[in-house]
């Protein structure tokens, strides 16, 4: 039975990819220094291939108008609120039992670094679904738009995650780091008996956002992503131009860094397919190669940016980048010392975790307590995060 201050949060996610919706119920309780939280159920609800085309095509920088964007951004808060409305119904459980909504939304432009505009230099990020719609249909208080205080205190707006495994996955005696491999590929870095300011994290670049768009593009849309690594593994890999892709500036960068499809999206697969059409490269030595290149990329991060600064025994590793063996084979054999874990060994599977995570998010800003990790983001000092919308006036 639930202890009475027990707070029943839903987490809504859909990350770069664009799949569709995850739909985290968690029950959350305790004080601000160890806030207890249990995933309870999670589900996950497809967009509509339409929608889905749309966000992929905005993200990707193509041309847009205002009214396009103000309607996509109502027309995603209709969906979020009517995947939390279905995810209760398939939990069993009352809306009037939800107290509250952490929302995510779908990112669709993410600059954490300040580059020059109108005479000044300007970091932004841009999620839709639009809470007060959300709050509106599911009668339920929405907290969302987390990015955005954290850039007005001097960070990135990203990675937010690490302030959830923080709380999921530190330990007295071994160093860990927590991998999600999503559409980039993210880490959060948690020393032996670490306090919060010791916790770091940052994007490693590319995870499965260039293998899923090649996907897509050699099978002319019948396959969304290289499943089981099916595709890669008809083709080998080719050394010179892996070496060629990891020349990219990013990851010279130091840490805090983020990226996105600014650095990684339809462009540059667009211009890696023509160079390969160039070279007479075939596709599966292409997709094996691009999967080389994620795994080679985030082991680089740990040797440059990782081991020389904290002792690391474990790699959890979550997201869908997980379930592709040959990505996951690469990464044992460059980082031989880890000890490789799934992140559903801890409670909480690797495909719910975000959800998860933005539930954990949301009720540290209800209850107005910082929940931005400066030493992961480079803010200058804790914020609450996130934007609320009320359900019913009092």
């Amino acid at each position: 039975m639930r202890a009475p201050r027990d707070m029943l949060v839903l987490g809504l996610m859909s990350g770069t990819s664009a799949d569709g919706i995850d739909v985290a119920l968690v029950c959350i309780s305790g004080s601000p220094s160890a806030p207890r939280a249990h995933l309870e159920n999670f589900a996950a609800f497809p967009y509509p291939p339409a929608v889905r085309e749309t966000v992929l095509r905005f993200a990707n920088g193509d041309a847009t108008s205002t009214r396009e964007i103000s309607q996509l951004n109502f027309r995603l808060g209709e969906l979020f609120a009517d995947a939390a409305l279905r995810a209760c119904r398939k939990f069993r459980i009352s809306p009037r039992r939800v107290s509250l909504i952490g929302s995510h939304g779908q990112t669709l432009y993410h600059q954490g670094a300040p580059s020059p505009f109108l005479g000044a230099r300007v970091s932004s990020t841009l999620q839709l679904a639009e809470p007060a719609i959300i709050a509106g249909r599911t009668g339920i208080t929405t907290i969302a738009d987390f990015r955005p205080a954290d850039i007005a205190a001097g960070g990135q707006g990203a990675p937010l995650v690490p302030f959830v495994d923080y709380l999921l996955y530190r330990h007295p005696r071994r160093g860990r780091v927590a991998l999600n491999i999503g559409g980039i590929a993210n880490l959060t870095v948690l020393p032996a008996s670490a306090q919060p300011k010791k916790v770091f994290a940052f994007d490693t670049g590319p995870g499965n956002m260039i293998i899923d768009a090649l996907a897509a593009h050699f099978t002319r849309g019948r396959l969304h992503y290289d499943r089981n690594a099916r595709l890669a593994r008809r083709g080998h890999l080719l050394p010179e131009l892996l070496n060629e892709l990891l020349a990219h500036p990013f990851f010279r960068m130091r840490p805090p860094k983020t990226a996105g499809r600014e650095e990684f999206g339809a462009p540059y697969v667009e211009r890696l397919i023509t160079a390969a059409k160039r070279r007479r490269i075939r596709p599966a030595d292409l997709i094996h190669t691009a999967t080389a290149f994620t795994s080679v990329s985030i082991a680089r991060a740990f040797q440059n940016f990782i081991f020389p600064r904290a002792q690391v025994n474990d790699l959890i590793i979550s997201g869908g980048g997980a379930r592709n063996p040959l990505l996951v084979a690469y990464l044992a054999a460059l980082l031989p010392s880890l000890k490789i874990i799934s992140a559903d060994e801890f409670g909480v599977p690797g495909d719910a975790k975000e959800a998860f995570a933005f539930a954990v998010l949301a009720y540290e800003a209800w209850h107005q307590r910082a929940n931005n990790l400066p030493s992961a983001t480079g803010a200058r000092h804790p914020v609450v995060m996130g934007k609320i919308s009320y359900a019913h006036a009092r």
